[in-house]
């Protein structure tokens, strides 16, 4: 049986193609032709100059009334990896639209062996309704980890851990995140810990002990501290026996809640980069090495102190 869509989810669909949205991917009407035959579509006129959503759409109810798979193979080839190379911010916004508009009409992106496959799913909007609201990643993990060769190590560990939760294995997605958080937090210590003391020496600081420190250094805010110990207890299930004590598995719901704490807590980490105290210099006087001055905790500022310092500064939480 051929896949239907509403009318109304075929102008969506339609909007995305096209583009028009930032940071939807952008295309011209002859890149939208081409579109279309990568995928897999037969006979594509040549774009004639008509509004490229109309053309778009006008097309897309064309082939359903047809009784064509068209509009279903543009569907699936919005969530394929291959129409984004080296864009993949443009690539996980239409993902996420994509389902926002299909879920209404109980149908989900999934992927099977790495390739995206149309499925059912409960209509409505209570999968979203579910989701604690979802902290956008607004820096890059250079701004967070200054030493290169750990922030490209960072950065694919955070590219594993989407791999993992896109094809369903929640678990490992799960002890990526937890590992990442880990080692960005322990690189901030040593890059960070200026006058400070540190509590034990920095190989024998666990995740508990980072976050702690992190927070009582007003690295991280207070919802970060607490969120995290989820993903703490989650990252520990990489011990098999760990997870049949606890009888839990994680599964996408825990994967949903884990991401968007550490999205918060590397926004945190780059907006207190600039204001860590440095190392003291070499030059200092004996009272300014010992950090002797009262208000050095007090002038230490927070995340929110010094994104409104920025321009445009700050967490921003989307639904």
């Amino acid at each position: 049986m051929n896949e239907s869509f509403d009318d109304s989810t075929l102008t969506e669909i339609a909007h995305l193609i096209c583009g028009d949205d930032t940071p939807l991917l952008y295309r011209k009407g002859y890149e939208i032709a081409a579109f279309l035959k990568r995928a897999g579509w037969d006979d594509v006129p040549e774009y004639d100059g008509t509004p490229r959503h109309k053309w778009t759409s006008d097309l897309l109810r064309e082939r359903q009334e047809d009784g064509t798979e068209d509009a279903k193979r543009a569907v699936l080839r919005l969530a394929n990896r291959l129409e984004y190379y080296n864009q993949q911010r443009e690539y996980h916004a239409t993902l996420e639209r994509l389902n926002g508009i299909l879920v209404l009409a109980g149908r989900r992106i999934d992927h099977n062996e790495g390739q995206p496959v149309l499925v059912r799913c409960t209509a409505g909007f209570e999968a979203e309704a579910r989701r604690m609201p979802r902290v956008e990643l607004k820096v890059s993990v250079t701004q967070v980890v200054g030493d290169p060769e750990l922030a490209a190590t960072v950065q694919l560990r955070l590219d594993e851990a989407r791999i993992c939760y896109e094809h369903g294995a929640y678990t490992s997605s799960v002890i990526m995140l937890g590992s990442l958080l880990e080692g960005v937090l322990a690189h901030a210590a040593e890059a960070r810990i200026g006058r400070m003391r540190l509590p034990k020496p920095l190989r024998d600081m666990g995740l508990k002990d980072l976050l702690d420190f992190a927070h009582r250094n007003k690295w991280i805010e207070h919802d970060a501290k607490l969120a995290s110990e989820l993903i703490r207890h989650c990252r520990n299930l990489v011990h098999p026996l760990a997870e049949r004590r606890t009888g839990h598995s994680p599964n996408r719901d825990t994967v949903d809640m884990c991401w968007p704490v550490v999205n918060a807590t590397l926004n945190d980490l780059a907006a207190t980069a600039a204001a860590s105290p440095a190392p003291p210099s070499p030059h200092a006087s004996p009272d300014e090495s010992r950090g002797r001055n009262p208000n050095t905790s007090a002038q230490r500022p927070t995340p929110a102190t010094v994104a409104r310092r920025r321009p445009g500064g700050g967490r921003t939480v989307g639904a």
